[in-house]
């Protein structure tokens, strides 16, 4: 079903677009590959959680109750208890991230607090706790404060997702999560189903559990498949992050409801561009398609690009049951292999959705351009489209590049069940029609790099990050990994998504419209001076980075480093996380005054909601009858453009309503993003699995990003996967840290250290805890 939006976060395997998000505030593990999600802005979202980083297991037994500690933490007499939400490592120990009231200002009580693992008491993760102070050393950073939990303010979960597991005659479940610190003690009802190896669901005991001393108890509620089966591993992850695929009967009758296809009726009081030559750009694996584009020429050698979003609105009106399910969806989920929608397939896969050759309703952005790319003229209307082809990325790059039309011909269809549509075949075009296609194309690049080039000039962040596309077969096992790069296809998509949402923003803030904005705060100067001193560890030095130039030329200078990714990605946990606001208080990221998310209303409840506050116009700088339509690629018989009435009024929102939303959603796309990377991690973990079956086994081009006395981290060059090479599988040696931070042995000197390649094979898979162990390639 969806894509997301140019930007971050940010697809499906299905994949989607992405718009631009921004890194959360966490404590810098290392990265994982991302699931391509569609369409990206060069902002970047939340940066990956490590896929393998090795820890020593600390999950406690279900059954005899656990020891006490032999080290309680010393008490401060003089700290204040504060509250947050506390994340488990796989070792047992824990990080508490205070929570701030909205719009409070920044304090040092905000750090991070971390806790050794006798000091969680009874909390689970993603519990609300007060902690308390501490007089204790972090193992992780000496200033790092330390704190213990007092008491569970509020659980997160009353369920876990986990294997069935037998011990002698005692049942207990191994949750899924790695991170979750106790295996549970379960009670098997007679109508469960369930045997040792199940994938299963359990309600927690919680009410009786208020010492981490005692087991945790709880009831199997539910029998999933068995564990590691692709459709168990959906259904567990679907249970855990409280994803429904379904929908409430009121709402499926509702979408039943609706026809099959645009009908007159709705195209009335709306601008007719149906023969505008009108394109989607999408990945292969692009399940619906919310957004596509069209351009023409202008008298004045001006140039009017239109950059055409699904319509939404106008079948999923306030109140209805179509609408309350998609509030509280907040957006779709996309999972690799599987998307859990925001709205019902009819919608979001059919009728909103924009493929080749069908007409379908959409709110429009007419931009005018100058020859520089400055904008000479605006407007927004409700229309009436029909694309002309959909393009696959690697369809509009070959437009792009090449002139040899046997090349474009030759590349083939997206993959039927991968794809929501596969459009039809460049091998079935004529050359007139590729030729069109093509200079459709690069006339758009003509205005995207430019403008791409003006953002940058004027202090938007590169923080674009390698991603990675798990390919499905059809029995939906991962078949093999895909590098995903940013090339111009990407960025002329995103760099017009990116100036509808600013030029919607700007309208609803000029003309005091309650509205909803996507908001990127500047970040903590504490956060930034820990950046610097963590850069200089890496021999780069920097001047203030609370001075935007400052922090555009530490990219630049990053950009071509061995450790770019590592880097990066210390850079973007530096930062906050952007969120869902009532008011227009910019993105940092982008270095834009107004920003709002528009641009995929098919997956984003926030998008939804713009789109009906909007006035719709036709005024001069829509198409009108007197100027010229479609001149790169009319269709016969050429039609006008029709400027008719406005649409209906827009919606009203009470400011109120709108904060609470924007809270909402906000914490549903954090939920989101939390499943769709545990998918990948899932998905990797198979892949692999499969690789070590392999005879002879394949070999990987791997570089190391870290050295530790246990071993090597290694990143996979082309999949982008994380993994470790223990040093029991380096050549026999005794190994020892040198003071450059590399691995050394004593007697043979061989040297391991960042940044230096190698190539390696695949050498034990742990699906459970997600980790992988590789080994140097034997010759």
């Amino acid at each position: 079903m969806k894509k997301t939006h140019r930007h971050r976060p940010q697809g499906k395997q299905p994949s989607r677009k992405k718009s631009p998000a921004s890194p959360p505030a966490a404590t810098p593990p290392k990265k994982r590959p991302v699931f391509i999600p569609k369409k990206s802005t060069g902002t970047a979202e939340a940066a990956p959680a490590p896929f393998s980083k090795r820890q020593p297991a600390a999950r406690q037994p279900a059954a005899p109750f656990p020891k006490k500690s032999s080290a309680p933490a010393a008490r401060n007499p003089n700290a204040s208890a504060l509250t947050g939400t506390i994340h488990f490592r796989q070792n047992g120990n824990a990080t508490v991230i205070p929570l701030r009231a909205p719009n409070a200002p920044a304090s040092p009580d905000d750090a991070p607090l971390d806790l050794f693992s006798e000091d969680t008491a009874n909390a689970l993760p993603g519990d609300t706790v007060e902690v308390a102070l501490t007089r204790r050393r972090s193992t992780r950073d000496p200033n790092r404060r330390m704190a213990r939990v007092i008491r569970v303010l509020q659980r997160a979960s009353s369920t876990a997702v986990g294997t069935l597991q037998l011990h002698a005659r005692h049942l207990s479940v191994r949750p899924d999560d790695p991170r979750f610190p106790r295996d549970i003690a379960v009670t098997l009802p007679a109508n469960i189903p369930a045997e040792p190896g199940d994938k299963v669901v359990v309600t927690l005991d919680l009410a009786n559990w208020n010492s981490s001393n005692r087991p945790l108890r709880g009831t199997v509620t539910e029998r999933l498949g068995k564990t590691f089966e692709p459709a168990a591993e959906l259904l567990g992850l679907c249970r855990k992050y409280n994803l429904n695929p379904a929908f409430p009967e009121p709402v499926r009758r509702q979408a039943a409801a609706l026809p099959a296809e645009v009908t007159p009726a709705d195209t009335a009081n709306r601008l007719d561009c149906r023969h505008l030559p009108t394109i989607t750009i999408d990945p292969d694996d692009a399940k619906d398609f919310d957004d596509a584009l069209s351009i023409e020429q202008l008298p004045g050698n001006l140039t009017r690009v239109a950059i055409h979003i699904a319509d939404v609105s106008h079948y999923v009106t306030p109140g209805s049951p179509l609408d309350i399910e998609a509030r509280a969806r907040g957006n779709s989920t996309y999972l690799v292999g599987a998307v859990i929608p925001m709205l019902p397939e009819k919608l979001s896969n059919g009728l909103c959705s924009l493929v080749e050759a069908r007409d379908r309703l959409a709110k429009t952005v007419f931009l005018t351009f100058r020859p520089d790319a400055s904008i000479a003229a605006s407007s927004i209307a409700a229309t009436v489209i029909r694309s002309r082809k959909r393009l696959t990325y690697r369809q509009a790059h070959a437009l792009l590049t090449t002139d040899d039309l046997a090349r474009i011909r030759a590349l083939p269809l997206p993959a039927k069940h991968n794809t929501g549509s596969t459009g039809r075949a460049l091998s079935s075009l004529s050359d007139d029609e590729l030729r069109r296609l093509a200079q459709t194309v690069r006339a758009l690049w003509k205005i995207a790099s430019k403008l791409r080039a003006r953002r940058f000039a004027n202090g938007s962040l590169d923080l674009d990050m390698p991603e990675t596309r798990i390919i499905l077969d059809e029995q939906g096992r991962a078949a093999r990994l895909e590098k995903i790069t940013n090339d111009e296809s990407h960025q002329l998509v995103e760099e017009f998504m990116l100036a509808a949402n600013e030029a919607v923003a700007r309208l609803t803030r000029s003309k005091h419209i309650p509205s909803l904005y996507r908001v990127h705060d500047a970040p903590d100067p504490e956060r930034l001076l820990e950046l610097r001193a963590g850069l200089a560890a890496h021999d780069i030095q920097t001047g203030d980075l609370s001075h935007r130039p400052q922090m555009t030329r530490l990219l630049q200078t990053i950009a071509n480093n061995p450790d770019a990714h590592i880097l990066r990605t210390q850079v973007l946990r530096s930062l906050k996380k952007a969120c869902y606001r009532a008011t227009p208080d910019g993105h940092y990221g982008l270095s834009k005054k107004d920003y709002t998310h528009f641009t995929s209303p098919i997956r984003r409840y926030a998008d939804l909601i713009v789109h009906r506050v909007l006035p719709m116009t036709a005024p001069p700088a829509a198409p009108s009858p007197s100027e010229p339509c479609g001149n790169l690629s009319p269709l016969p018989p050429a039609t006008t453009c029709r400027p008719q009435s406005p649409a209906a009024k827009p919606v009203r929102y009470a400011p109120s309503e709108l904060a609470q939303l924007a809270e909402h959603i906000s914490r549903t796309e954090i939920a989101s993003t939390d499943a769709e990377r545990e998918s990948v991690k899932i998905k990797l973990a198979e892949y692999f699995e499969l690789q070590l079956a392999k005879q002879p086994p394949p070999t990987f081009p791997a570089v190391i990003t870290d050295a530790t006395p246990r071993g090597l981290f290694i990143e996979l060059t082309d999949s982008l996967a994380f993994g470790f090479i223990p040093a029991s599988a380096l050549p026999r040696d005794a190994y020892f840290l040198n003071h450059n931070g590399a691995l050394t042995g004593r007697r043979l000197r061989n040297t391991y250290a960042p940044g230096q390649k190698l190539a390696v094979q695949i050498a034990a898979v742990d699906r459970a805890r997600r980790q992988l162990d590789f080994r140097p390639a034997r010759a």
